[in-house]
C-alpha cells in the first residue's frame, strides 16, 4: 500500500480515553478468529453467488449446479464448506437435499454488504 504523509499521525499521541472506550467493544480472541474464518470463506466468488441466490429462496443442489454453470460435486463443496461455517442449512425431502441460508443474520449481512458495494460502485 502506497502511504503518505497525510494518512499517518504526525506526532505520536494516544487517546486513552478512545483506546478504553474502543477495547470494551473488541471481541474474545475466540470471536475474532470465528469471525474472521467467516469473512475468509465469504471471500470466494462462488461462495458468494451461492449465498446471494439464497437470499431469494432454498434451492437444491441441482438448482445451484446449473445457476453457477458448475458441476454438482463443486456446488456440493462450497455448500460443506459454508455448512461448516453455519452459513448455510439444508434439509432433505425424499431424495432432495434444499439449502437455505442458515438464520436472518446471514441475509442482513449479504444484504448489507452488497448495499456497501454497490454505493461504492454508483
Amino acid at each position: 500500500m502506497n502511504r503518505n504523509a497525510s494518512d499517518v499521525c504526525e506526532v505520536y499521541y494516544v487517546n486513552e480515553k478512545h483506546v478504553a472506550k474502543a477495547r470494551k467493544v473488541l471481541s474474545s480472541d475466540r470471536e475474532i478468529l470465528a469471525l474472521a474464518e467467516t469473512f475468509r470463506n465469504l471471500g470466494d466468488p462462488t461462495r458468494v453467488k451461492i449465498l446471494q441466490a439464497l437470499t431469494v429462496e432454498e434451492l437444491c443442489v441441482c438448482d445451484l449446479a446449473k445457476l453457477l454453470g458448475v458441476s454438482e460435486s463443486a456446488t456440493s463443496h462450497q455448500l460443506r464448506v459454508l455448512r461448516s461455517r453455519r452459513l448455510v442449512r439444508f434439509r432433505k425431502e425424499g431424495k432432495m437435499a434444499f439449502y437455505s441460508l442458515d438464520d436472518e443474520h446471514i441475509v442482513t449481512l449479504m444484504k448489507e454488504a452488497l448495499r456497501h458495494v454497490r454505493e461504492g460502485i454508483a
